[in-house]
This record gives structure tokens, C-alpha cells and sequence, in this order.
């Protein structure tokens, strides 16, 4: 929960993929709290037993979201596809404003790229929802220690520096720092 609300704050795209990451970790662990408060909470540093309270009853909501929003199995919960939703608008107000050279010459460079993962991938994904699936595949394939052709990593650095812009000028914009009207 303290690293979620830290991402949240500094950087969207991290922030959305860690989400995903803790979806899978309580599917992994069967949803059992015991076993949660064992493998993640114990192995937390926390400042006081509030702090890991705090974090149980974090853990405890999201359980109750993706069971309640039925996405035990797979999905996201709500709050994360509403993430995903908002980076999708700043997104598409940035290509549309032309305020932002730098985001959107970096967008057409990976545009190729991104078209490479939809003859890939299942359609009807939006071109950032297929970047983060990508992106963590990706994670996961490292957390298993799979081997990743050069190629893929290429193109997995590329998107990175794509997303980088991205919660760049997400952050900007919701701080009242980028005008995109």
C-alpha cells in the first residue's frame, strides 16, 4: 500500500503495473490473509503496528474488489481499468493539442512497435493497454528468470521511455502544469 500511494504520486505507469503485479500475487496466494500477512506483510518494513494494520486492511479491500468485481481469476479491478482510462484521455489530449513535440514524435517512433504487439496480441486493445501488457509480460518473464531475445528487450526499452513521457506528462497535467486546452 505504501509503495502503491508512493507510485501513485511519482510515477502513473509504475503505479498501474504494480497494481497488476499485487492482483497476481493475491491470486497466487489464494486469497488466504494468513498467508498474505506471511509473505508480503511480514516482509515489510513498517514504522508501527498501525502502518502494518494499514496494509493488512489494504490487502483485505482489494480481495474484496476483485472478488466483488469478479476478476479472481484474471482481469483488473475497477480502479485499475479507471487508471488505465485516465492515461488513455491525457494520452489522446496530448496527440490532439500538438503542445507536447517531444511526447508525440516519441509516440509515432514506438507507433511501429506497438503495431508489431496487436498482430500479436488479442484484439480491440488500445495501443497503451497493449504497452502495459507488454511491459508486464515482460516483468514477468524476468521474475521467472526466462530468457528475452535482444529484439524483444529493444523494443521493450523503447516503450519504456515512451511510458517514462507518458507518466511524465500525466503527472503534469493533473498538477495544473500542463495545459493541453
Amino acid at each position: 500500500m505504501l509503495t502503491a500511494s508512493r507510485l501513485k504520486k511519482t510515477n502513473i505507469c509504475e503505479y498501474l503495473l504494480y497494481m497488476w503485479q499485487v492482483e497476481d500475487m493475491i491470486r497466487a496466494l489464494k486469497f488466504d490473509m494468513d498467508t498474505i500477512e506471511k509473505v508480503l506483510v511480514n516482509q515489510g518494513s513498517y514504522k508501527d503496528a498501525a502502518e502494518r494494520k494499514q496494509v493488512l486492511e489494504w490487502y483485505e479491500s482489494l480481495i474484496d474488489m476483485m472478488r466483488s468485481e469478479h476478476v479472481a481469476d484474471k482481469g483488473h479491478i475497477q480502479l485499475n481499468k479507471n487508471v488505465l482510462i485516465d492515461l488513455e484521455e491525457v494520452h489522446l489530449r496530448i496527440l490532439k493539442s500538438g503542445l507536447v513535440p517531444a511526447y508525440t514524435a516519441k509516440f509515432f517512433h514506438v507507433l511501429p512497435l506497438i503495431g508489431q504487439l496487436r498482430r500479436k496480441s488479442d484484439a480491440g486493445l488500445s495501443d497503451l493497454e497493449l504497452c502495459f501488457n507488454f511491459q508486464y509480460g515482460i516483468l514477468l518473464l524476468k521474475l521467472q528468470k526466462k530468457e528475452i531475445s535482444a529484439g524483444t528487450l529493444q523494443t521493450q526499452e523503447e516503450i519504456a521511455k515512451f511510458m517514462v513521457l507518458l507518466a511524465g506528462n500525466y503527472h503534469a497535467y493533473t498538477n495544473g502544469e500542463l495545459d493541453l486546452e
